[in-house]
């Protein structure tokens, strides 16, 4: 069976192509969905990873973890996302570098995790979300969604598993090429429903407040860990996007900021068995 991924944030490959890229990411990629059973056979035959990191990247910009270089619209993104944690008001963020940190602060306490890397991550994951989502038919989105749009049309998948901020470039794509068809499409830890900072962007737009399966996607299937800080709001993509089947992993939990490496999701029993599926 052949697989299609599409990326989260965190992937930027600094002096490789973008076909370079994505085959190693693809081995990654391969090596997480690998049965850990020799004795048992895995579905996947072939996997390719659609890479689009290299688009977000500003050139001459440094310090992808750096909090104080934010601007007004990733700082609003931020924010947005802070509203769905469930941070007190008196906690809430502002736009000064203080207020934030004291909000990340109070991220990481609740959650048992470090504050450098909450910061780190905070800052990543909105910096390359906002290069994609600051303007509604702009280049880096056009072509992002292209780039994914071009491995299902080589590849021609039947399953297309997407993690992270590529599950909004893969619902976007698919959208926008309706002759594109996929039996499965697998969302892994996806922040599509984040109400204003993700949701109410997409294009198309939602729909008396609903989005939906993509024309050509035969069943979709939504992961997310219930500690996946960017999977919000809690309860799944099935409230907010009809055609959403859900499906939650359960056992061990997905380390809460390690959206990065896919890995964590891949390597999920859940997902292995719903690849080894008849579908």
């Amino acid at each position: 069976m052949q697989v299609v991924g599409v990326h989260g944030v965190g992937n930027f490959r600094p002096g490789r192509s973008p076909e370079q890229a994505g085959d190693g990411l693809a081995r990654i990629w391969a090596k997480a969905l690998s049965p850990t059973d020799p004795a048992t056979q895995s579905a996947v035959t072939s996997i390719a990873v659609a890479y689009y990191a290299d688009l977000l990247q500003r050139p001459g910009r440094q310090g992808s973890g750096d909090l104080e270089s934010l601007d007004d619209f990733e700082l609003a993104l931020v924010e947005e996302w802070l509203r769905e944690t469930g941070i007190p008001d008196a906690v809430a963020a502002g736009r000064a570098t203080a207020p934030l940190r004291q909000a990340l602060g109070w991220v990481a306490s609740r959650h048992s995790l470090g504050r450098p890397i909450v910061e780190w991550f905070v800052a990543t994951f909105f910096r390359e979300v906002a290069a994609y989502l600051r303007h509604e038919n702009g280049a880096i989105r056009t072509a992002a969604c292209a780039r994914v749009a071009d491995a299902i049309t080589i590849y021609k998948p039947r399953v297309v598993i997407a993690h992270s901020l590529g599950s909004v470039v893969a619902y976007e794509a698919l959208w926008a090429n309706p002759v594109l068809t996929v039996d499965l499409l697998v969302t892994l830890g996806s922040p599509l429903a984040l109400p204003h900072a993700v949701f109410h962007r997409l294009q198309p737009p939602p729909e008396a407040g609903r989005g939906s399966k993509p024309p050509g996607v035969r069943r979709w299937i939504n992961l997310a860990d219930p500690g996946d800080l960017v999977a919000l709001p809690p309860g799944g993509l099935e409230r907010q996007f009809d055609g959403v089947d859900r499906n939650r992993p359960k056992g061990r939990p997905i380390h809460a900021f390690d959206f990065h490496k896919a890995v964590n999701y891949l390597a999920t029993a859940e997902l292995h068995a719903l690849l080894n599926e008849r579908f």
